[in-house]
């Protein structure tokens, strides 16, 4: 079962194919606006806040799904490695990701604004010695030392229009304005991060380019935080619940582990209720296990009832396939007058 928005954006039916070309004026306008802001911005037409201390922006070009988020708390805690206390700035949307950050990062200062230049002072105000922008290749409002897009070789499947008729921000040459470009993957192989990576180099070859594999690592008891380990769920059968920009995709790493699955998917950022709850443990009734995303699993841990058999959470790492020392370097560049910079640990 796809979401609406996946539905509208990776549907092949020609009811999708209509209400995307329904969809294409506004489209165009949105590219349109886009593509003229990020010039007004080049030429200094609108002015850029400089942040008070090192900035590393980290963003993608599509509406989620990229994996954003891990790279950004990977980027937190190399530089807590470091000897840097990080701070990690966000627009916030309903809390989940700033949740799980601070659960990957727990000495980092998480600050949760619209209003980036304000957050940015704040954290800086509270101790961070370097801030990371979650979510902001497009927030240009606020200058960074650093520029980090993040692409995924998934995206490749969606539809190729801006928004409303496709999950893009901004198109391909957009990532001219990046210092880094991470291709990740989850479900595609590296053959098509390859392509990915390729392309991205023919529209932008001042960037330096990395390629980073988001896979599960293990999992943890919702309630109790036991571990398991990947290879329990051989043979299992899974119920995943997932509310994410791409759901599919997390069903089918999975899947990978040689489980049986079927998927329960909800649109990203989903606040789950009670009903939800409810749903989830009538269907667990015929699996092995619930597993869910560490961004949902910081909205059901209040919920979940404990009579019931607690979901798995899944945990999800960046696993660096390519130019990992390029992504350390430049990040070593963005903070090097910063004199309590050790080294990684």
């Amino acid at each position: 079962m796809l979401t609406a928005t996946r539905w509208l954006w990776a549907g092949r039916s020609w009811g999708a194919r209509f209400a995307r070309a329904l969809l294409l004026p506004p489209s165009f306008l949105y590219r349109w606006i886009m593509a003229g802001r990020a010039q007004a911005y080049a030429r200094r037409l609108f002015p850029s806040a400089i942040a008070p201390v090192p900035t590393v922006a980290v963003g993608n070009l599509t509406v989620g799904g990229s994996g954003k988020t891990p790279i950004a708390s990977w980027i937190a805690e190399y530089y807590a490695s470091c000897g840097l206390r990080p701070g990690i700035v966000l627009r916030g949307y309903g809390g989940d990701e700033s949740r799980v950050h601070r659960a990957r990062v727990p000495g980092a200062v998480v600050v949760e604004n619209p209003d980036r230049v304000a957050a940015a002072q704040q954290a800086a105000d509270n101790g961070a010695r370097v801030i990371v922008l979650d979510d902001a290749f497009q927030r240009l409002d606020l200058g960074r030392d650093l520029n980090i897009a993040v692409v995924s070789a998934e995206s490749t499947r969606a539809a190729k229009w801006t928004l409303p008729a496709g999950p893009w921000r901004e198109g391909f040459t957009a990532l001219q304005r990046a210092d880094v470009v991470v291709v990740t993957r989850k479900r595609a192989n590296r053959a098509a991060a390859q392509a990915v990576m390729q392309r991205v180099h023919q529209v932008a070859p001042r960037a330096h380019l990395s390629v980073a594999r988001l896979g599960l690592s293990g999992f943890q008891g919702l309630l109790s935080g036991s571990q398991h380990t990947t290879s329990a769920f051989t043979g299992a059968r899974l119920l995943v619940s997932a509310g994410i920009a791409d759901p599919e995709s997390f069903a089918a790493q999975c899947r990978d582990l040689a489980a049986e699955v079927t998927l329960m998917p909800f649109s990203d950022h989903y606040r789950f209720g009670p009903g939800d709850v409810r749903r989830l443990v009538h269907a667990a009734r015929g699996v092995d296990y619930v597993v869910v995303t560490e961004k949902d699993a910081v909205k059901l841990r209040d919920l979940w009832p404990s009579a019931v058999a607690e979901p798995l959470v899944s945990r999800l790492d960046v696993m660096w396939e390519h130019g990992q020392a390029t992504v350390e370097t430049a990040l070593q560049a963005a903070v090097a007058d910063v004199s309590e910079l050790v080294g990684p640990t």
